[in-house]
């Protein structure tokens, strides 16, 4: 029991820590209090393209900050380095007190791979093992726009409701199995993202804090994120505090051969 719940961590901590950013001290935008607007006379091909042109773009990333990972109540706290090569792949490593590597991981939108260091075992499956966790309709460029603080792409479509709520716009929507919302702050950026598949009983919820400049885009400082499953409730809360944007990265993922296979 208590490898597997590891397992999981270390797995989910690789899934949810896919993010895109860009510089390296945080300037925090305060948004706006709400005020009338007129966009709502615009077509809304013209507002999906006002959202959709908040979006942070980026070709590499490197982040770091720190994560506390909690599962079914039990606490973890890590340190994180994620680099990203868009729409290729996420790299990341978790680390423990005293530099020690816990683990890391390779994300590709058609594999996932982890090493456990602490249990000297190793995870090559491919991308669907994900969907153990979340809605089968969940994808690499899903969550690297998730995590990126962007709107998600596929549901920025005229099938969904575009609607202004108080001066705030949301976006509902459902594609397959899944059911969406995204709610939108007066920065026009995202506040929090809605997934739930009621047939799976799977649901995520990202919640996104206080945005701040980087370079041309906004980038959130910080973003809590809790996933249900049968059987498993994890939160996982992260704070960054050095972020580049297209920069020199690599990707460094050798396991050792003394390292076992996962199940």
């Amino acid at each position: 029991m208590k490898r597997n719940t590891l397992n999981k961590v270390l797995l989910l901590g690789t899934v949810l820590l896919a993010f895109s950013a860009c510089k390296t001290r945080k300037i925090v935008v305060t948004a706006p209090p709400v005020v009338k607007t007129d966009t709502m006379k615009l077509k809304k091909s013209e507002n999906l393209a006002l959202l959709n042109g908040k979006n942070i773009d980026f070709n590499t990333l490197s982040l770091k900050g720190k994560a506390q990972l909690s599962l079914d109540g039990n606490s973890n706290n890590v340190s994180v380095n994620i680099r990203v090569r868009k729409d290729e792949k996420i790299w990341i490593i978790l680390t423990a007190f005293a530099g020690i590597e816990v683990g890391r991981a390779m994300i590709t939108p058609d594999s996932l791979r982890i090493i456990n260091k602490i249990q000297e075992t190793y995870l090559n499956a491919p991308f669907s093992y994900i969907h153990r966790f979340t809605s089968k309709q969940v994808n690499f460029k899903l969550l690297q726009d998730v995590f990126a603080g962007n709107v998600v792409g596929a549901f920025m479509n005229e099938n969904a409701d575009l609607d202004l709520q108080q001066g705030l716009w949301q976006l509902r929507g459902k594609q397959g199995e899944l059911n969406y919302q995204i709610l939108f702050n007066t920065l026009l950026k995202a506040s929090e993202t809605d997934l739930n598949d009621v047939g799976a009983a799977r649901a995520l919820k990202v919640v996104y804090g206080e945005y701040q400049q980087v370079d041309d885009y906004l980038f959130p400082s910080s973003m809590k994120l809790n996933t249900v499953t049968t059987g498993n409730k994890i939160e996982l809360n992260l704070s960054f505090s050095k972020i580049e944007r297209n920069v020199e990265v690599d990707f460094p993922f050798t396991v050792p051969k003394r390292f076992k296979a996962m199940n």
